[in-house]
């Protein structure tokens, strides 16, 4: 699992990179997602073709938390699905790197993000149409935490299981922190495995950056026959810098150069550009 930690830190300095480049971003909840998108992409869990972005028996993922686009974006990117060099241009204006992910502009896309809530009901409709065709594709999509305090999650969460998508993979990034506090502080959200057991959910739950973990259970899908399957990968906001780590001021955090030189010491990486 060496290479996937390794594969995973530039990432996270890529994504920082851009952040500081742009100076507008999502820090905080790009480091605690790249593991997961590392795993997806990287440790050949999804069955995509950047050569045949298009291919219709692909795997279909979509970031829900699309406000986390730079990790997203230096993830496909590592995919080979458009060239690294394109992640400097990461909200200039014309450039296919939106602070959002659009599906019109960047292949490996499959759906505009962002508004949070409306990642699962695609990703439900999607696993759905899988279905009513009679195809293997599967659906993944990765949510926020704060985002699931949306009630659009809970309603594509009941009809996920009313049609017993078991092609739908649910992934959240339980870090704990939304914009502005903990979320335990704003809406509550625990018991959260045993609010997506209630709704019909086969539910895991994991370390979500401990790529054996993420690797085995992305392995064991679907875990029930008959059941979509929700893992909720608890993370660190911030993951691997130290003045990030666990802190609601870097969900919006930008680097400085001197943090961006900090931060690639401690993840053993160099700054890319």
């Amino acid at each position: 699992m060496k290479h996937l930690q390794q594969a995973a830190n530039l990432t996270r300095i890529r994504a920082m990179s851009m952040t500081h480049h742009s100076q507008l971003g999502h820090t905080g909840g790009d480091l605690s997602s790249a593991d997961i998108l590392t795993c997806l992409y990287l440790g050949g869990i999804l069955a995509v073709d950047p050569e045949k972005p298009y291919w219709e028996q692909r795997d279909r993922f979509i970031m829900s938390k699309g406000h986390c686009s730079g990790a997203f974006y230096a993830t496909l990117a590592a995919r080979g699905f458009f060239p690294v060099e394109q992640l400097k241009t990461f909200m200039d204006p014309l450039s296919m790197l939106n602070g959002h992910p659009d599906r019109n502009k960047l292949p490996g896309v499959e759906a505009n993000t962002g508004p949070l809530g409306h990642g699962a009901p695609i990703a439900v409709g999607a696993a759905l149409a899988a279905k009513m065709r009679g195809e293997h594709w599967r659906v993944f999509v990765l949510t926020g935490d704060g985002e699931l305090q949306e009630g659009s999650n809970w309603e594509a969460a009941m009809t996920a299981h009313h049609y017993k998508l078991d092609n739908l993979t649910v992934i959240v990034d339980r870090n704990r922190i939304q914009q502005g506090d903990f979320t335990e502080n704003t809406v509550q959200l625990d018991p959260l495995p045993s609010k997506w057991a209630s709704f019909g959910f086969a539910v895991r739950e994991v370390d979500g950056h401990n790529h054996e973990e993420l690797m085995q259970v992305f392995h064991s899908l679907p875990l029930e026959p008959g059941k979509p399957t929700c893992i909720i990968a608890n993370t660190i906001k911030g993951k691997g810098v130290s003045f990030a780590e666990n802190k609601p001021a870097w969900h919006h955090g930008v680097p400085t150069r001197e943090q961006l030189l900090l931060a690639a010491e401690e993840l053993g990486v160099e700054v890319p550009w």
